[in-house]
């Protein structure tokens, strides 16, 4: 018994125990290393003449016993020499496959693309596996040798008894027992027997290593039609038997690496239905290849309908990480933004930096800049699509568009300039969506804001009074029902309008900022001098009315004022400060408990209508009560047009029948 040239048994266990997390890669990691010995005898055969093999001669079996409890994997590489067996499989964490690319780094170019990085992989298989017998010989040599280890105290390399028929390398193993049943109350602990089974190794093989390179093959039961007997009655039930057929369980070319021409939209849609598990075709489908600093293949997803757990808390974006077609990470959620949370795809490199269990990055770097390109590409379709395709458009901003816009918020405005192009919002004047870019263009002389108005029914805004003035004076208003549109304003407070290439005339104006002002606010500044000195002077003729409206209303309201920009309503409630009405109303759905900001309402009255020549009689009669009376259906009522409930609907109907 040799001894391993460590702490054996501390290490070993350290392998097989604390540098995986998911136990399930021990067959993705030996079938890689069965396709790394294939690809060194493949090189070897550039330059031996003796080692010429075809293609077809190169693949790697898979087998087991359920009744011994073994998993066997096989290929016809190089094998390995009974030295070479003591250094690759005795020295822990030494890797032959580092050392076979270092030798060869200047010659063996794009024809071999070694796998293996930390000599660690093999010790994986000691998570499922109590015993771990390796059966190899060399290519070229007549010797076959055995390495047999338990994981626990050292290892044994002895001549075979029998020789291998030819060249490669045999691994059995021989699985752990099951678990015992838990006690009640205690949570079962995962059995091996998964292992020992067609479906289960087949799950491995297409979830790992579904493009490795070489075939994996692995001998399947299968079952067919007997042929009827001619002397069968009438009333004949077909019989079946069952047969074994060796079949290839991988598809070893990556459709991502294929040529653009290579491939029909037909053969993409039905990667991405068998992949990603949904029913419909892609909406849109990036496949790029970047060469450079990093190398690597990209086949990205624009889904054709939102996942139904796309915005709950447990849904877990990212793209699927391959290196060299061998599978690290289902989901690299750091390749992907948060605002682009819907897109689904691969990403393959062979020059990532993984660390030493192959299931996370080394070095954040090439991640983030893969993620940059990820984004870049992803940004470049979208505009193209809006552009060139519509109404296909308008369907994904309608599945993923409360997304982009969450993007901006979050990010406090700094992602506002990539992404507010993408936006759409419903015209009030034109009564379809548009972009921003596009409300600017239709602008009229004079205009310098972007005019928009947030709540929950696009037919409410469209009748509310302010939106209707604002309309008349022949400005835009963008009708945004999302819960998220008011904070994506906040965020981005204005619209940078770039001029249009070739064609700045046309869109009638320089490249400049906009601000993005609610029409709800008490801002808007959209009086003419006429309308401003009358409502001053109402102001000033009245200050003794809007005060005593003001204490009736008391703290409901910030104050009570004469409109400048009168409406034919006879009142309505605007705001100041950043907190808008309808930003009251979603933060009021918040969590129970948490105390929602308030807005700062402001109630404006239109001195025009004769509803305030009421006010003024009542006041001027000294009515208080009527006075009292007044200022709380006025108020209550530009509640309900803004489409908020009213704070007591008792008082409310009790008010209306006293003043019929």
């Amino acid at each position: 018994m040799k001894e391993f040239r460590t702490e054996s048994k501390k290490l070993l266990d350290l392998m097989a125990n604390s540098i995986y997390t998911n136990r399930d890669i021990f067959l993705r990691e030996l079938v890689s290393n069965a396709s790394d010995a294939i690809d060194k005898l493949s090189f070897q055969s550039l330059t031996d003449s003796s080692a010429k093999l075809g293609d077809e001669d190169l693949e790697i079996r898979i087998a087991f016993d359920k009744d011994a409890r073994t998993i066997t994997i096989s290929d016809n590489g190089i094998g390995m020499t009974e030295d070479e067996l003591e250094e690759n499989l005795g020295t822990i964490a030494h890797s032959g496959s580092e050392q076979f690319k270092e030798a060869n780094a200047q010659t063996q170019g794009g024809e071999v693309d070694i796998i293996g990085q930390f000599g660690v992989g093999f010790y994986s298989s000691f998570m499922v596996a109590k015993k771990v017998c390796v059966t190899s010989r060399a290519f070229g040599s007549d010797e076959t040798y055995v390495w047999e280890s338990d994981g626990a105290e050292g290892y044994t390399i002895e001549r075979a008894d029998q020789n291998r028929p030819t060249h490669g390398t045999d691994i059995v193993l021989t699985l752990r027992d099951e678990p015992e049943a838990p006690a009640d109350g205690e949570e079962a602990e995962a059995g091996f027997d998964t292992y020992l089974s067609e479906w289960g190794l087949r799950d491995l093989v297409t979830r790992y290593s579904n493009y490795v390179r070489h075939p994996i093959r692995m001998m399947v039961t299968k079952s067919r039609q007997l042929p009827k007997p001619e002397d069968a009655p009438e009333d004949y039930t077909p019989q079946y038997e069952d047969y074994e057929e060796l079949e290839t369980l991988n598809s070893m070319t990556p459709i991502w690496r294929k040529r653009k021409q290579e491939v029909e939209q037909s053969d993409y849609d039905e990667f991405y239905k068998s992949t990603f598990h949904d029913w419909d075709a892609p909406a849109r489908t990036i496949p790029f290849h970047v060469e450079g600093t990093l190398d690597y293949h990209a086949l990205l997803f624009v889904p054709g309908r939102a996942p139904f757990d796309l915005y709950s808390k447990d849904y877990q974006k990212g793209l699927a990480l391959y290196s060299s077609n061998v599978l690290i990470m289902e989901k690299c959620a750091d390749l992907v933004p948060d605002y682009y949370n819907f897109v689904r795809g691969v990403v393959d490199s062979p020059d990532v930096s993984l660390n030493i269990s192959r299931e996370t990055l080394q070095q954040n770097r090439q991640l983030r800049a893969m993620a940059r390109s990820v984004e870049r590409q992803i940004t470049r379709n979208l505009q193209d699509m809006r552009d060139n395709d519509r109404e296909a458009y308008e369907k994904f901003f309608d599945n993923f568009g409360r997304g982009i816009k969450f993007g901006i918020y979050n990010s406090y405005g700094a992602k506002a300039d990539p992404l507010a192009d993408l936006l759409l919002f419903w015209s009030a004047r034109d009564e379809k969506m548009i972009t921003f870019a596009e409300y600017v263009a239709a602008m009229p002389e004079g205009q310098d804001a972007i005019y928009f108005v947030t709540g929950d029914s696009r037919d409410r805004l469209s009748k509310m009074p302010i939106v209707r003035t604002v309309l008349d004076k022949g400005f835009d208003v963008l009708l945004c029902t999302q819960d998220v549109d008011e904070f994506t304003f906040q965020a981005m407070r204005t619209y940078h309008a770039k001029a249009v290439a070739g064609d700045s005339q046309k869109a009638g104006r320089d490249e400049r900022d906009y601000d993005l002002k609610n029409v709800t606010s008490g801002d808007l500044d959209l009086a003419t001098d006429e309308e401003k000195e009358a409502a001053e002077k109402a102001t000033s003729e009245h200050e003794g009315l809007f005060t005593a409206l003001a204490d009736k209303l008391g703290d409901k309201v910030e104050k009570v004022v004469a409109a400048a920009n009168p409406t034919d309503a006879p009142a309505r409630i605007t705001t100041e400060g950043p907190v808008s009405l309808e930003m009251e109303r979603v933060l009021a759905q918040g969590p129970e408990g948490m105390e929602a900001p308030h807005s700062r309402r402001v109630l404006e009255l239109n001195a025009g209508h004769p509803v305030f020549d009421k006010l003024v009689a009542a006041q001027e009669a000294g009515d208080d009560e009527k006075l009292g009376l007044y200022a709380s259906l006025l108020y209550d009522q530009a509640l309900l047009v803004e489409g908020l409930s009213v704070d007591d609907p008792v008082a409310f109907a009790q008010n209306v029948c006293a003043l019929m």
